[in-house]
């Protein structure tokens, strides 16, 4: 159950996907015009995230290892149709606001890279809370930047108007996105700076790097250099953030 636990932490704070890892950039800067829209595609690529994980353990010993990709974009299609399916018949709204990127949740680097650098070689309970904590991360992310952005740029929150100052209205255009993505990692790096000038251990924050472990001095990471699981995972990471 540890291990389980720490899966989570891992997705949600130390491993973020999105504040952390830098991943799924693309769902993230396009659909998070809104606290809800990023809510809603948040959730929406958990459940594809955990359901696939799952599936994927569970035939980690019949998939054959030359053909796990294709596997892996079966799996992960047949599950984001479904949601797709199940998002048109019963929220219509959320379904129109996020469009392309539903399916595009397939190619998303964050499944496929937790499916290739975990759920493949790992038992499923811990790879069920692999995806979870994933999921819940870049749920997380989503909703803050969209909250950030509609506030922001419409004065409003969750779709409830405010008439607290005069909107910035590139917060809602594509620019937006980069400027609230940078505040949020420039934030986080501004608190570990200043925690580590103050010789307080900072390394649960920012410290899931994608390359170049072998040159990395953050505390604790020397025993993460030899493990073959963390060097797959980084080799994942380098692959998707190309």
């Amino acid at each position: 159950m540890n291990k389980c636990v720490e899966r989570l932490y891992n997705g949600v704070l130390k491993e973020n996907p999105t504040l952390v890892l830098m991943l799924g950039m693309c769902p993230t800067l396009a659909v998070t015009t809104s606290a809800i829209n990023g809510l809603g595609m948040g959730l929406t690529t958990t459940v594809v995230l955990t359901l696939s994980n799952i599936i994927i353990a569970a035939l980690r010993n019949i998939i054959p290892d030359k053909i796990r990709i294709p596997a892996f974009i079966v799996i992960i299609a047949s599950f984001v149709t479904i949601m797709q399916l199940l998002l048109q018949a019963y929220i219509p709204s959320l379904y129109k606001s996020l469009g392309i990127y539903i399916p595009l949740i397939v190619v998303n680097c964050i499944i496929l890279g937790r499916a290739e650098a975990y759920a493949y070689k790992n038992p499923i309970l811990p790879s069920l809370f692999d995806g979870l904590g994933m999921g819940l991360g870049f749920t997380i992310a989503l909703t803050i930047i969209g909250l950030l952005r509609e506030f922001l740029g419409g004065c409003s929150a969750f779709g409830y108007e405010f008439e607290l100052f005069t909107p910035i209205s590139i917060f809602k255009m594509a620019p937006g996105a980069f400027f609230v993505l940078a505040l949020l990692t420039a934030i986080q790096n501004q608190i570990k700076i200043a925690g580590e000038k103050k010789g307080k251990d900072m390394s649960k924050i920012q410290s899931g790097c994608g390359s170049d472990c072998m040159n990395c001095n953050v505390a604790g990471c020397g025993d993460r250099k030899a493990s073959p699981e963390t060097v797959s995972e980084n080799t994942v990471g380098e692959e998707a953030n190309v």
